[in-house]
């Protein structure tokens, strides 16, 4: 009896595992073999498994012995399912990356505007760690001015670059400083130099990185703070680290923000999750520098809609009133 038992339950554990439900009903049935079952009925109603049943079963099984046959079959393909969804989910989340949390932004509002210090915050943030490996070739030092600095400090930030301009009347490239009209420095000259200069990987541009990647801004930020050590059994080539949020899980880029790494010119605590809410918000903020005018606007246009809507209301209601209060008089007599 106990080799039968432990034979059943072994056949609905492989049959879990595989995904399969086709061992099911011979371990429910090798079950109830063990168990025994008492009545004779002559009504076979089931007809999920007659190839497996025989005659001198379903004498023997009985109506209560098929009625527990169904649950249990029922039972066992609803385990099977659940295992192979939880199968599909964990294949998933390897080849897309852990799903990463969400994030109260303040800026996520209906009415809620960016933190224009924590965009400054950001940028120095991009200076000092980012801007060596990635590019943001969308932006402008203009595009700062009455974000997070004034002009007079965005034109000594851009002063402090040298731009190939030209040619000259000579026809020879030249160099000058930075002006407020041109773009963020390029850390390289070329693709082919960014893949040589990393080991193969190409570090993206971080103009459009918030809307170019699915849940971008947690993406961004989870990324970011989510290193740590592989766990047991995974293992991890040389040149690559550990990120679950990373699809596959190993990418090229080592952890870059470690508490203190930045001195922030305002005195706040520069601590890894810090520096990772100011890059992410001035990330946002490249990606949509439009967002604050585009709620303004969304806002006015609301309102002025809200007060046409009351007005011809009102409109309708005053049209109307006479032919819904007037009254016909019939004079049947004459």
């Amino acid at each position: 009896m106990s080799n039968s038992l432990s034979l059943s339950l072994w056949i609905l554990a492989f049959s879990s595992l595989n995904g399969s439900n086709l061992h099911f009903p011979v371990a429910i049935l090798a079950l109830l073999q063990v168990w025994g079952r008492r009545s004779v009925s002559e009504s076979m109603t089931s007809p999920a498994l007659p190839y497996l049943i025989s005659e001198q079963e379903q004498e023997r099984l009985g109506s209560s012995g098929l009625k527990s046959l169904r649950l249990l079959a029922l039972l066992g393909a609803g385990i099977s399912g659940l295992l192979g969804s939880s199968t599909i989910a964990f294949s998933d989340e390897a080849e897309h990356g852990l799903e990463c949390p969400s994030y109260p932004w303040p800026h996520k509002g209906i009415l809620s505007s960016y933190d224009h210090a924590s965009i400054r915050r950001g940028h120095q943030v991009y200076q000092q760690v980012c801007a060596s490996c990635h590019s943001m070739s969308l932006i402008s030092y203009r595009d700062l001015v009455g974000v997070a600095y004034t002009e007079e400090e965005t034109k000594a930030m851009a002063a402090e670059i040298e731009v190939v301009d030209g040619p000259n009347d000579e026809g020879e490239m030249f160099t000058r400083p930075g002006k407020l009209s041109d773009r963020f420095p390029q850390p390289y000259a070329n693709e082919q130099a960014a893949r040589f200069a990393n080991g193969g990987a190409y570090p993206p541009d971080l103009s459009l990185i918030t809307k170019a990647r699915h849940n971008g801004q947690n993406y961004v930020f989870a990324l970011l703070t989510g290193y740590h050590d592989p766990p047991a059994g995974v293992s991890i080539r040389e040149g690559l680290h550990y990120n679950p949020y990373f699809p596959g899980g190993a990418i090229a880029m080592p952890k870059m923000l470690n508490d203190g790494a930045v001195e922030y010119e305002d005195g706040t605590p520069a601590t890894e999750a810090q520096m990772g809410k100011d890059v992410v918000t001035f990330l946002t903020w490249a990606a949509e520098p439009e967002m604050e005018e585009r709620k303004l606007m969304g806002f006015k246009w609301i309102f002025v809609l809200s007060l046409a809507l009351l007005q011809a209301a009102y409109y309708r209601r005053l049209k109307w009133s006479a032919l819904k209060s007037r009254k016909l008089v019939l004079d049947v007599v004459n």
